[in-house]
């Protein structure tokens, strides 16, 4: 039975609810891979990683493949004594994940009685100083979401257009996309905040990560992977 590590960013300042987080969806994935012993954990609780060894598949559940998982993720495992890990393509590159985003702001957009054609968007992600690959991750969701929108923005954290800027004078007829794979600090705190700064009327959905489809998404990639090892 090959052990997998679902891996998330963490708190650090807080770092236990999110680590029952992780853990309480990497219960949800396992009963869909019965191969496979897996568990979560943070990069921000102490000791996480040290479940891991060499053998070990590493899920990321991160929004886009960048520093994080080419540089400090395999710095990280390397020091928890597990650096031949071999580390998945993260969650926010999953092929089905443009198609879980249009149902969420379809279903989203039905329950409130607005049509779709008719309904701004606003992907609201991280974004980064350091790398552009998040950013360019969210901008390719928006411009997929807007053809069957009015219009489909971004707004981003910690790069510009930021999200208080994104949402400013939006319509009440708005959706906001949290493009996030955890309800952390940014998700719990910095996203309203910012879109209360910018008088944002509209409806917020839950981060992306939370979808009930998400655990059958990681599962079908982790038995993809499983069914490629010798």
């Amino acid at each position: 039975m090959r052990n997998v590590l679902i891996v998330a960013h963490g708190q650090p300042g807080d770092p236990a609810p999110q680590q029952r987080a992780i853990e309480a969806l990497a219960a949800r994935v396992a009963p869909l891979v019965p191969q496979a012993c897996i568990r979560g954990a943070t990069l921000a609780m102490p000791g996480a990683l040290d479940r891991a060894d060499d053998e070990t598949l590493i899920y990321p559940l991160f929004m886009a493949t960048g520093w994080f998982t080419r540089s400090e993720l395999p710095r990280r495992l390397a020091l928890a004594g597990a650096p031949k890990a071999r580390i998945l393509p993260p969650f926010g590159s999953d092929p089905g994940l443009p198609a879980l985003c249009l149902a969420l702001i379809a279903q989203a957009a039905e329950t409130q009685g607005w049509p779709l054609a008719g309904t701004r968007l606003l992907v609201a992600a991280h974004g980064s100083g350091r790398s552009r690959a998040p950013s360019e991750a969210a901008r390719r969701i928006a411009a997929g979401l807007a053809p069957y929108a009015a219009a489909a923005t971004c707004g981003f954290i910690e790069e510009a257009p930021f999200i208080a800027d994104a949402a400013r004078d939006l319509p009440e007829r708005a959706i906001c996309l949290p493009l996030f794979a955890t309800q952390a600090e940014h998700v719990t705190d910095d996203l309203p905040a910012a879109l209360s700064q910018a008088g944002f009327q509209g409806l917020v959905l839950p981060p992306v990560g939370l979808a009930p489809q998400v655990p059958a998404m990681i599962a079908e990639s982790i038995k993809a992977a499983l069914s490629k090892r010798p």
